[in-house]
């Protein structure tokens, strides 16, 4: 409504100025929320395609790979968001992801493949990053938690149908063309935020190359070399068969170099972090502070829990219910049904109430009693259970990693996602090397004989060979699985119930509450009005507040973050 202070005549260039990300239309707003969530909607079974190689044992090098990337390079997206804008960083990170995931499609060697796949990992995590950021641009603190519950039904509805559908693919047409179908998903991704994402976000502009200069590189690199050292450690430990020397794996310079050159770089990347970077990834001074390093730990055992589980559960109904890949993918959709409805109402239940510490501690032990469910599946276990047990898993581990998002969010984005993404790496590399010491032990033990190890070897090598064994050795292969799987699980158990106490001292925090004088951003006046676009920040960032949400400490309301390009706007060039 028109004031008499108004003037009569509008600035025509402040009138066709670029929209603020609240100031856009409904449409556009769901044009960009399809557009990132498309790029992330299929995913593959990793156990099937290992085994086309052969090489089934090194199965998880193919999702280590992939999430070694995600752990190293995604604290890159936070800068480059800024630096880039937010449309340029999401289609540089979709672009990036599509190569990888092409390339996995064209492999013709299991190294290459999994070469490929951590080129995808150096996208992907960038597309969860950046459709992060964005989704904080468009929504207030209390609305962000609906959105994103939406974005998790989205994403559930991928992994769900992902697994039977790339375990059919592979079945009928073989695992290239598993990769291959996700090509449409990216290029409607990239069309779609090319179209929608050119709202501006308001902020101070700085230089491009100072910016640059801030990434913390000797962080990233050291990190990548520690964690990756420590893979193939595990990897030529427990999952390779290596020449023994005196009986002794120890001796062998591919179990014992790794292991050395792990523990310098884990101390390099300390000094570095502590001494040389201005900006570190791991911030030193959070760690002497009671939430930040319950939310890291909390992050750390959630995301081991769930990835030993999403990569091993499938794996269970391969090799000792001795169904299809298809449909042993397939049984990961009870979970990624319950994941999204658990997301749902953990949104709705925070923007109802703004409030997410009780949903957190009644939920937050179903995960534990899911996992119990599935360690106690035999071969002879009914339907209900085969099918349910990962119910509760998938149910309360949504509420909880909805929930646990508004915590990160208050103690430093950047730094709760350093122990995710080492968890995630940990998670898949721990106990695939867990499963095949347990798997490795327990074939040994029961198959004997002329030609046992070669036996050994070729069942460890694929999973698709146990159906065309005679029965003795079938059986004693099936329990074998049964036996390394469990182990598996209750790794996984034992992980989701220390997680849950490590959360009991986390305080809530009231998410209408005002923010602090480090906010980045100033409330609107009218909390209602989420649509209007807010005035710049006036912030300038101390030692330990940074300027990006990949940053060290994030302020209280992240919606808005500090510009680092004059040239540049929030989410396209000007």
């Amino acid at each position: 409504m028109a004031t008499e202070r108004d003037p009569l005549i509008l600035n025509e260039a402040q009138d066709h100025r670029p929209p603020g990300p609240r100031d856009i239309s409904r449409s556009t707003r769901y044009g960009i929320l399809i557009g990132l969530w498309s790029a992330t909607f299929l995913s593959v079974m990793l156990p099937s395609i290992s085994s086309d190689f052969n090489k089934s044992n090194q199965a998880s090098w193919l999702g280590t790979s992939y999430l070694l990337a995600v752990c190293t390079f995604t604290p890159l997206y936070g800068r480059l968001c800024n630096i880039m804008g937010r449309r340029g960083a999401n289609q540089l990170a979709v672009c990036i992801a599509a190569l990888g995931t092409l390339l996995c499609g064209f492999s013709t060697s299991m190294e290459l493949l999994v070469v490929a796949r951590f080129l995808s990992g150096m996208g992907g995590g960038g597309i969860l990053t950046t459709c992060t950021i964005t989704t904080s641009d468009m929504y207030s603190m209390r609305s962000r938690g609906l959105a994103q519950g939406v974005q998790s039904v989205f994403n559930g509805l991928g992994m769900g149908l992902g697994g039977p559908i790339g375990g059919l693919i592979s079945d009928r047409f073989g695992w290239r063309w598993a990769f291959l179908i996700q090509m449409p998903f990216f290029v409607l991704s990239l069309a779609l935020t090319t179209y929608n994402l050119r709202y501006v976000t308001p902020g101070k502009s700085g230089n491009t190359k100072d910016v640059l200069k801030r990434i913390d590189y000797g962080g990233i690199f050291s990190l990548l070399l520690c964690v990756g050292s420590c893979l193939v450690f595990l990897s030529m430990k427990y999952n390779e068969d290596l020449p023994l020397v005196d009986l002794d794996q120890w001796s062998n310079r591919w179990v014992y170099v790794p292991l050395a050159l792990a523990c310098i770089f884990s101390v390099v990347f300390i000094l570095v972090e502590l001494l040389v970077t201005s900006e570190p990834i791991m911030a030193p001074f959070l760690l002497k502070q009671k939430v930040p390093v319950l939310v890291g730990a909390n992050n750390f055992l959630v995301s081991l829990c769930n990835f030993s589980v999403m990569y091993f559960f499938p794996m269970w109904f391969q090799t000792v219910a001795l169904t299809s890949a298809s449909t042993a993918g397939l049984h990961l959709m009870p979970n990624s049904v319950c994941m999204s409805a658990g997301s749902l109402f953990a949104g709705w239940m925070m923007h109802r109430t703004g409030k997410y510490k009780l949903i957190n501690l009644i939920f937050g032990f179903f995960p534990f009693i899911g996992i119990t469910l599935i360690t106690l599946l035999r071969k002879d276990s009914g339907p209900l259970q085969m099918w349910l047990s990962i119910v509760p898993l998938g149910f309360g581990n949504a509420i909880v990693l909805q929930t646990n998002l508004e915590s990160s969010m208050a103690v430093g984005t950047g730094f709760a996602q350093l122990f995710r993404g080492i968890g995630q790496v940990g998670g898949v590399a721990i106990s695939s090397a867990l499963f095949q010491y347990k798997l490795d032990y327990e074939l040994r033990s029961r198959i004997h004989g002329d030609g046992a190890a070669e036996i050994v070897s070729r069942i460890r090598h694929s999973t698709t060979l146990l159906g065309e064994l005679p029965p003795d050795l079938q059986h004693a292969a099936r329990e074998s699985y049964a036996i390394g799987l469990r182990a598996v699980f209750t790794l996984a158990a034992c992980s989701a119930l220390l997680a849950y106490f490590v959360r009991l001292p986390i305080p809530e925090k009231n998410l209408d509450s005002p923010p602090k004088e480090t906010d980045t951003q100033p409330k609107s006046i009218n909390p209602g009005a989420e649509s209007r676009a807010l005035p710049p920040p006036q912030w300038s960032p101390r030692r330990g507040e940074r300027g990006s949400i990949f940053s060290a400490l994030e302020p209280t309301e992240c919606t808005y973050m500090r510009l680092e390009s004059a040239s540049i706007g929030g989410s396209a060039r000007q």
